[in-house]
């Protein structure tokens, strides 16, 4: 690998590679413009205390003044958070980012009146209510959703006292996100010439994808050993994180943590569960994978830092941007033109903010802010990479289908399908990139990253979320979550779900430091279960043609106006049942026999 140059700063990033901030707000002074705003907005609200079910009108003039107010909080929001990913270390962005969660505070506790004074209108009431004011369907599965969740709703004064809560809450991620992407430096790491390669979060992964294996070792070992010198520190942090989560449970009267998560997107606790017993039924597949990664080594000792590494050497290649976007919309045709249409907006109209600069958040993300998406990448040209294209944009075009398509209170889909568009999109990437591909060198490397889509996505996001299920049972057993008990928890699973034929390394042990999800409540399970779906979905899709992508930009266009076990259903996949989970991975045994017939030969 040839030296990396010093990651730039942010001024000498070039214009068209940065996203265009300054479609939501020109300048800071706006913004703040726009945040002196927000507080009369939420004083206004707030008037509406002690009145909401006095009648029709009062109901209805209350909801059009939310969901307006929360439209200009989104965007104050939105605004705030993308100036301070661009860069961590500015006081400025993180102070507005400051201003914005505080606002953000001030309009839960000023609206907190909300859920208990719409749960106390009777039932003939709000059926009178809806029948004097036809302006309230416009509210009703809003409504709906606060009235479903009867049993966990407290009185006025403590739905107060709670949303005051909201900052501290928040605390634990906010304290992570500052430690692991603004202060925290790694030693760089050394290639087998002896160069220096400065590490990062954000180059982690392209070091563990080099097929230098004195450079995978030193990058490897230098990030762990630098997550293990802080392990009491992150330990802390996320032992808040699992108290708040517990504690907030405890409060509305849910039996646990990842009830309390789930109930609030109505998906059953069934599905997690059933996501974690169906990978454990399909071990045999993933050890199989890592002995054939073994073999096709040619190592003695498997190591975790030989899983990134491709199998095909020599396969790999450099792919400029400008490529990776082409790739990215060829391979979505089978989706029709309207949808590519908007996907060439995105490109050309500067919703990405493409490469790394000094102190930009790590990692890749699409927020769906309703000027339209922004998608924060961190690109480096390989593979991978444009596969976090196409997956980002395809987060991207679900929040535009949704924004579109329903009112700002119906637009805000759930995270439990948040997975599956983006996903799908890979899906369809990958089907592309194989239907092109006749050599067998080319194709096997191609399947190998398909395996790996499997394992990252399926397998490994499946055990973050038993980790994460784990930490929250054995706190409620009244267990200490120390920083040696995370770390031998975590290690356990790693040999449960890689198997006897890698080496158990002690750097992997503090791997679960460097995961931010393990601060988003119970998130991570999604990513198993959306790809899970959406390989069901691409296959429709490229089965059924035209019938099948009508469904399914239903779904994009659905934000939350259903349920999401019901919106999937709609698309043509049935997530109440394991059956997808268990047909993706009969999926990733079919790649595995052809990736093991093809390196035989």
């Amino acid at each position: 690998m040839a030296e990396m140059k010093k990651i730039p700063e942010r001024s000498e990033i070039p214009e068209k590679d940065r996203w265009a901030i300054e479609d939501m707000y020109p300048s800071d002074e706006a913004w703040m413009e726009d945040l002196e705003k927000l507080k009369a907005d939420t004083a206004e609200l707030a008037s509406f205390a002690g009145k909401l079910g006095q009648d029709a009108k009062t109901l209805l003039s209350y909801m059009q003044k939310m969901e307006a107010t929360g439209v200009r909080l989104s965007n104050l929001f939105n605004y705030s958070s993308r100036r301070n990913d661009e860069d961590t270390r500015v006081a400025k962005y993180q102070e507005m980012n400051g201003m914005a969660m505080s606002a953000y505070v001030g309009f839960t506790s000023a609206t907190s009146f909300e859920t208990p004074e719409i749960m106390a209108i009777s039932d003939g009431d709000m059926d009178r209510f809806y029948a004097e004011e036809p302006g309230l369907e416009r509210y009703r599965r809003y409504i709906f959703n606060i009235r479903r969740h009867a049993a966990h709703v407290l009185s006025p004064s403590e739905e107060k006292l709670l949303a005051m809560t909201g900052e501290m809450m928040q605390a634990p991620d906010d304290i992570y996100s500052k430690f692991a992407d603004a202060d925290l430096t790694f030693p760089d790491a050394v290639d087998k010439d002896g160069n220096k390669l400065p590490l990062s979060q954000g180059t982690y992964i392209s070091y563990m994808e080099s097929d230098d294996r004195i450079l995978r070792k030193s990058a490897f070992e230098n990030t762990y050993n630098t997550w293990a010198a802080n392990k009491n520190t992150v330990a802390a942090i996320l032992n808040s994180q699992v108290k708040s989560l517990q504690f907030m449970a405890d409060a509305r009267k849910y039996a646990s943590p990842l009830e309390a998560a789930l109930d609030h997107t109505n998906v059953p606790v069934s599905v997690y569960h059933n996501l974690i017993d169906a990978v454990h039924q399909n071990f045999d597949k993933m050890h199989r994978y890592v002995r054939l990664r073994k073999k096709l080594l040619g190592v003695d000792e498997l190591h975790f830092y030989d899983l990134y590494t491709p199998l095909v050497p020599g396969a790999d290649v450099k792919i400029p941007f400008d490529q990776a976007k082409q790739t990215v919309f060829e391979s979505l045709a089978p989706m029709g033109e309207d949808y590519r249409k908007v996907l060439k907006e995105g490109f050309d109209k500067r919703w990405i903010d493409v490469y790394q600069n000094a102190g930009k958040r790590s990692g890749a993300y699409s927020a769906g802010a309703f000027v339209h998406p922004y998608v924060l990448l961190n690109y480096t040209g390989t593979l991978d990479s444009q596969f976090t294209l196409a997956h980002e944009m395809g987060h991207a075009l679900h929040s535009w289908h949704s924004n579109k398509y329903q009112n700002p209170v119906d637009a805000d889909y759930v995270i439990f399908v948040a997975e599956v568009a983006s996903t799908c999109n890979e899906a369809l990437l990958m089907e592309h990139l194989l239907s092109k591909t006749t050599d067998k060198k080319a194709r096997a490397y191609l399947i190998n990253h398909f395996l790996e889509q499997f394992r990252t996505t399926l397998y490994r996001q499946t055990m973050f979320a038993e980790y994460e299920l784990l930490l929250g049972q054995l706190n409620q057993q009244g267990v200490a979550l120390t920083a040696e008990r995370m770390c031998e928890e975590y290690k356990k699973l790693n040999h449960l779900y890689f198997g006897d034929d890698i080496v158990l390394d002690e750097e992997i042990a503090y791997e679960w430091e460097r995961i931010p999800h393990f601060y988003y409540n119970y998130y991570v399970f999604q990513y198993a279960t959306g790809y899970s779906a959406a390989i069901a979905l691409s296959r429709r899709i490229l089965k059924e043609g035209e019938s099948a992508v009508k469904d399914y930009i239903g779904f994009l266009s659905g934000g939350c106006s259903k349920d999401p076990i019901d919106l999937l259903k709609g698309a043509g996949v049935d997530m109440s049942s394991p059956e997808p989970v268990n047909q993706a991975l009969a999926l990733f045994g079919e790649l595995l026999g052809e990736m093991e017939e093809l390196m035989a030969e």
